[in-house]
């Protein structure tokens, strides 16, 4: 099944290399993305995942404000009813002082999150694997 992805980075982060990767890997795996880009404002990311055919959200960072950025949005996300069983997905440097650790990522889970991919779990093929498993269960 070729998903509609929305790709977004978190508001305070204004990197676009690590956006720009993960368009293209998730491209290429087959699926469509919408890139918003960098600095997204809340508002804005939950309008669009609203508004538009989303089936996977995927947010990245790399300022390592994750953690704080992270859970304030997908709490924002979680209270749309069309968005309540959307897989949203974060992954990056989460934590400003470095690996969250485990802690990082079961409050982001908590928060809303489906899969946290932390700072140590840098690994395309345990993220392309996922999608691949997104994919299996979604059907139009």
């Amino acid at each position: 099944m070729r998903l509609n992805v929305l790709l977004t980075g978190t508001s305070s982060d204004s990197h676009t290399w690590n956006l720009v990767y993960m368009q293209l890997l998730i491209e290429e795996s087959g699926h469509e993305v919408r890139n918003l880009g960098p600095c997204v404002p809340d508002d804005l990311l939950v309008r669009t995942a609203v508004g538009t055919p989303t089936d996977l959200i995927v947010m990245s960072t790399v300022n390592g404000h994750g953690l704080t950025d992270g859970a304030r949005v997908v709490r924002l996300l979680r209270g749309e009813p069309a968005l309540r069983d959307v897989p949203i997905v974060i992954g990056g440097k989460l934590g400003v002082a470095g690996d969250s650790g485990p802690e990082g990522v079961q409050a982001l889970l908590e928060a809303g999150f489906t899969a946290v991919f932390g700072d140590d779990e840098v690994d395309v093929a345990l993220f392309g694997a996922y999608i691949d498993s997104v994919a299996a269960r979604v059907s139009r």
